[in-house]
């Protein structure tokens, strides 16, 4: 994704492993898009979808356009997909807790989530995964919910809003997995923030407490979130899955 100056998050792109499984520190994900972060870069968004379920919520935007005149990607979520809605609080107490579980990060209006969704799901059911838990970072009118907002203030990060409950614990559980939060002046400079940062799509898989294997499913090819997927994209999505699920 492209950088954006001022106040607005620099997607900075990622090297190193898709899938990364414990114990290697190297930032997870694709070279390239890393995934939404503040809603108006990702979204430009007025659309505003009640929640309902996961299943509605998805498809509630099929066909419909932003702000921008940019059109959702139609897609189809299965009846009998494994989300199940919780807070950030409830994800760091289930990982305080030493449960074994998946967990998403993401959201209905996430272009980047809406490419990479539906191969979620597939290769779940392939691989028997019944419940991965869903953590939204959006409410219905685009307002973060979840994480800290810094702006650059005379060059230097100021925290603005600080993350739900819950998120601290999640950045400091999935430190390895995750790549430097950075800000962007409108000079172009890289400012670090000083913190990890969970970006959307993000996948966990926790086991015993512990995060071992994170992915965003992105293609590296993908630049456009609303670009047609092409069939090498589609199976370069599956094999982070595959990589995410696999024992």
């Amino acid at each position: 994704m492209k950088k954006f100056g001022m106040i607005l998050l620099s997607l900075v792109l990622l090297g190193g492993c898709k899938t990364v499984e414990e114990p290697q520190p190297e930032p997870a994900g694709p070279t390239g898009a890393q995934g939404c972060d503040v809603f108006e870069s990702c979204e430009d968004d007025s659309t505003s979808v009640t929640s309902l379920n996961f299943k509605e919520d998805y498809e509630a935007l099929n066909g419909t356009e932003n702000a921008s005149g940019k059109e959702h990607r139609t897609i189809t979520i299965a009846e009998d997909h494994p989300f199940v809605k919780i807070s950030a609080a409830q994800a760091a107490e289930a990982v305080a807790n030493g449960e074994t579980f998946y967990l998403y990060v993401g959201d209905p209006k996430c272009p980047w989530c809406r490419s990479v969704i539906e191969t979620a799901i597939a290769k779940a059911k392939e691989y028997g995964v019944e419940e991965i838990r869903y953590v939204e970072i959006w409410d219905e009118d685009g307002n973060e919910i979840v994480r800290d907002q810094y702006v650059l203030e005379e060059g230097a990060p100021v925290l603005k809003v600080e993350g739900a409950e819950g998120y601290a614990e999640l950045l400091e559980d999935f430190a390895d997995l995750l790549s430097d939060y950075t800000l962007t002046d409108e000079d172009g400079t890289v400012v670090e923030v000083g913190e990890k940062r969970i970006y959307a799509p993000n996948f966990f898989r926790i086991e015993n407490g512990t995060a071992i294997r994170m992915t965003t499913g992105i293609p590296e090819e993908l630049d456009d979130p609303r670009a047609e997927l092409t069939e090498a994209m589609k199976a370069e999505e599956a094999g982070y899955f595959d990589d995410l699920f696999a024992d």
